[in-house]
């Protein structure tokens, strides 16, 4: 519920601005100014807010955890104002380059959270609900001092700067309702539980969850490119490179997007080896479980162009579009299918959500290529859903038909292959060929 909370609470005092500040970086020449700008809105909205909730100090731990504890609820606010100041450092990073302390910073809550919790475990002591969150809120503090001091000089330079109002309202205007459609996707990534845990058993939410862990592979690939992506792309933008490159990373994207769903079909079956025989049937939902990151992914090379006009309401657009069938496909599918009915649910939303994304993008900034993408995802969607729903009576079946796919794909894709393998020998022989990002 603290994490929960906590990346609800980023979305909406963020404001859109932490967003607004990556579009705007390199077409703004006072960084400083820029990030002061980005953070202070949404810092004074937390601190008014934050006022309120302390006329009831054990308001908050009620709430959340149904525990009346004003050191918890102070902690609470600790951990979601270290998470909030983080996102905005951690976006100075991300817009630098500096990848390694980028990652660091990505991997170091997690790392100190479990050395924190191992030190409990080690001598004995704080199996209870307020050392969970000390430990969590411990965690994500360490990491934003260590953020700040990272960024030591930037921040400290912001702090003098005085806030450019005419650039905070066009900011505004490109951030705002981006918080509409941040929520309307946060929707998307956890009704599947909700629907779950209100409409069926937890024997299925069970299921799924699992699922989503063993699909969380894919996220790996998605949380990549998405840090790498947006700070390349708006560089383009600002020095008006030619729209054809992003087509060419769209089509490499897609190829690997396709490559993925056929190879986890094919292979599926190989969770049996490592989970119980409780779970078996996770080996039929896993793969339409890597629809979210895969096409949420593949979306972020197509709607690019509702960043580079600044039309982000059309994003908003997109997400509560996708919501709404979300929300539709689990009110029927999960009570009669249960976890695959949910798999299914959120399979298609996202394809709606890449759709959207993908059309109001070629209508606003201009037309993309994208039969071929319609045409290879949707035929990946339709095989991922009946593999959910009817795979445990039909799996052989699929197993050709997944053959099928990945036949055709390597035809379709062959040129995309021809790339990466003349990119991998001019590696392995030192020729100077070009890089991907270039």
């Amino acid at each position: 519920m603290l994490r929960v909370v906590t990346s609800f609470c980023i979305l909406l005092f963020s404001l859109g601005l932490d967003q607004a500040y990556v579009r705007e970086y390199h077409e703004y020449d006072h960084k400083p100014t820029l990030l002061k700008a980005s953070l202070v809105p949404g810092f004074i909205l937390f601190i008014f807010t934050v006022a309120l909730c302390l006329l009831a100090p054990g308001a908050i731990s009620k709430l959340l955890f149904a525990v009346d504890s004003t050191p918890i609820s102070f902690l609470v606010i600790l951990c979601i104002l270290s998470a909030f100041i983080s996102r905005f450092l951690s976006l100075i990073l991300r817009m630098q380059e500096r990848g390694l302390a980028f990652s660091m910073s990505q991997v170091l809550p997690k790392l100190l959270f479990l050395v924190i919790i191992g030190f409990y475990v080690l001598f004995s002591l704080g199996f209870d609900l307020l050392h969970l969150i000390i430990a969590q809120t411990a965690s994500v503090a360490l990491v934003t001092l260590i953020y700040g001091w990272n960024t030591r000089r930037e921040w400290i330079e912001a702090v003098g700067r005085k806030i450019d109002r005419a650039k905070l309202k066009a900011m505004l205007a490109f951030g705002i309702p981006l918080i509409f459609g941040g929520l309307a996707s946060w929707g998307l990534m956890t009704m599947d539980r909700l629907f779950l845990r209100s409409m069926s058993t937890f024997t299925e939410l069970g299921i799924y969850s699992v699922s989503v862990s063993v699909a969380g592979v894919a996220l790996i690939f998605q949380s990549v490119f998405s840090t790498v992506w947006a700070p390349i792309v708006y560089k383009w933008a600002a020095t008006d490179i030619d729209p054809s490159k992003i087509d060419q990373i769209t089509e490499y994207v897609l190829a690997i997007v396709v490559f993925v769903f056929t190879l986890a079909g094919l292979f599926s079956w190989l969770v049996t080896y490592i989970l119980p025989h409780t779970y078996e049937r996770v080996q039929y939902i896993v793969v339409a479980c890597m629809s979210y990151p895969l096409f949420y992914t593949l979306s972020e090379t197509t709607v690019v162009g509702l960043g580079i006009t600044r039309k982000s309401v059309f994003a908003m657009y997109s997400s509560v579009i996708a919501l709404v069938v979300g929300v539709s496909a689990n009110y029927f599918l999960v009570p009669v299918y249960g976890a695959a009915g949910a798999a299914v649910s959120t399979a298609i939303a996202f394809w709606v959500f890449l759709f959207c994304r993908t059309e109001f993008s070629s209508r606003i900034w201009r037309p993309l290529p994208r039969k071929k993408l319609y045409a290879s995802t949707l035929t990946c969607l339709i095989l991922a859903c009946a593999l959910s729903l009817f795979g445990e009576a039909h799996y052989r079946l699929f197993i050709g038909l997944w053959l099928l796919i990945l036949a055709a794909a390597v035809m379709t894709f062959k040129d995309s292959l021809k790339s990466a393998v003349y990119l991998v020998s001019g590696i392995a022989y030192k020729r100077k060929r070009p890089s991907f990002t270039q």
